[in-house]
């Protein structure tokens, strides 16, 4: 394997991917989806008090990215991540191109590296985009007034940006592990209906068992505990155990996820 050949299918499933309509749809949606959200904040009395930061959105436009965060963190992120990571390999089983692809002197690990590569790129633009259009519909609709965090401590705006975009940050790690999760569905199954719904079903199990009573190890083990773990950034002083704990757990999904995908792939009888 080369560096060269896997930047090579990292390029051509890059272009591939820009084609499709469903990249355009979900930057779109990451783009537009809290600025409608901020102005449906700005015109209406209610608010979403049963949430983290929900008083606040219309009195610090920082609250308005962290109610984004809470709510994306549950539903949002898992389902991005299955969107590529679900079908880039499942794809090629559905319109049967394996043949035709590995005969183009490309080996099948650097196949498999440029589809990640790609995979992940998608992935972390995609949290990048939500992140900095939640932070800049807050600042521009409501405002960049001063926040107030967890501790009741009250932050100025430059302080309360550098937190915000911490706690976007900490979203990276479970979200390239759920992009590992779907890559192995993705390439155990051979179907992209079950490489983009399973990861997002997995989800919202690892959610449901996360509130039920139990050892505290365990719910450490779910990858969505890592969702959770930018509160810790959000109080005052800040702890970070959570955080490394929530990266560390993330970590050994995404390589556990990648290296089982990838001697799947290896050991494929391609023509069958």
């Amino acid at each position: 394997m080369t560096g060269r050949g896997c930047m090579s299918v990292a390029c051509v499933e890059a272009v591939k991917l820009l084609a499709q309509i469903k990249s355009r749809i979900v930057f779109a949606v990451c783009i537009l989806a809290p600025f409608a959200f901020a102005v449906a904040i700005r015109l209406q009395n209610s608010l979403p008090e049963d949430t983290l930061f929900g008083r606040s959105v219309k009195e610090s436009g920082f609250a308005v990215s962290l109610v984004v965060l809470g709510f994306a963190a549950l539903w949002v992120l898992p389902a991005l991540t299955s969107i590529v990571g679900g079908d880039v390999f499942a794809a090629e089983d559905r319109y049967g191109t394996w043949k035709t692809l590995l005969t183009r002197s490309r080996s099948r690990a650097e196949v498999f590296a440029g589809k990640i590569i790609v995979s992940l790129a998608f992935t972390a633009l995609a949290v990048a985009a939500l992140a900095l259009s939640s932070m800049a519909s807050g600042v521009l609709v409501i405002g960049g007034q001063p926040l107030i965090d967890l501790s009741g401590v009250l932050l100025p705006p430059s302080r309360a940006l550098g937190r915000v975009a911490l706690a976007w940050i900490s979203m990276v790690p479970p979200t390239l592990a759920f992009t590992a999760l779907a890559v192995l569905i993705s390439v155990a199954t051979r179907s992209s209906s079950a490489g983009i719904g399973l990861p997002v079903l997995i989800a919202l199990t690892m959610q449901m068992c996360a509130f039920l009573d139990g050892p505290e190890i365990f719910r450490g083990l779910l990858i969505t505990s890592a969702f959770s773990a930018w509160h810790g950034l959000l109080a005052e002083p800040p702890y970070y155990r959570p955080l490394v704990y929530g990266t560390l757990v993330s970590a050994a999904y995404f390589a556990g996820c990648l290296a089982i995908a990838s001697r799947l792939l290896q050991r494929r009888d391609i023509g069958g």
